[in-house]
C-alpha cells in the first residue's frame, strides 16, 4: 500500500527542488559587487604572481641543467623569456558616477506646456500665427 504512494510523493519532491533550483537571486549590492570585484582582481594577480614564481623555477632548472650538463647549447637570449615581477598587490576601484552622470535625471529641455493639457503636443508646439 505503501508504494502506490511514493512514485507520487517522489515526483512532488523532485518538482519542488527543481523550482528552488530555478529561483533567481536578487542583484548584488553595490558594496558586495565592489567587494566580488576586488576578489577577482586579488585572484588575477595571485595568478600572475604564480606565474612569475613558476618562470623563476624554470630558469633555475635551466641555469643548473646548462651548468651541469657539458652538452647543453647556451641559453638564446629573447625578451619573451624574461620573467616579468607583477609587484605588490594593487587596487584602486572604480569611481563611482554621481547621479546626474548616470542619466537617471530628467531628458534636457524645459516644457512649453503643464503635462495635463488637453491640447496635443503637435498642436502645442506649432507657431501661431
Amino acid at each position: 500500500m505503501t508504494h502506490l504512494f511514493r512514485s507520487p510523493l517522489l515526483a512532488v519532491c523532485a518538482a519542488s527542488f527543481c523550482m528552488l533550483a530555478a529561483a533567481r537571486l536578487p542583484a548584488p549590492s553595490p558594496e558586495a559587487a565592489a567587494k566580488a570585484a576586488e576578489a577577482a582582481a586579488k585572484t588575477a594577480w595571485a595568478g600572475k604572481v604564480d606565474n612569475y614564481k613558476l618562470c623563476l623555477a624554470q630558469d633555475r632548472v635551466a641555469a643548473h641543467y646548462r651548468k651541469t650538463s657539458p652538452a647543453a647549447k647556451p641559453a638564446a637570449a629573447t625578451s619573451a623569456a624574461a620573467c616579468t615581477d607583477p609587484g605588490p598587490f594593487a587596487y584602486t576601484p572604480p569611481e563611482a558616477k554621481p547621479l546626474e552622470a548616470s542619466g537617471a535625471h530628467s531628458p534636457p529641455g524645459t516644457a512649453s506646456s503643464p503635462p495635463s493639457t488637453s491640447t496635443p503636443a503637435a498642436a502645442a508646439s506649432a507657431p501661431k500665427s
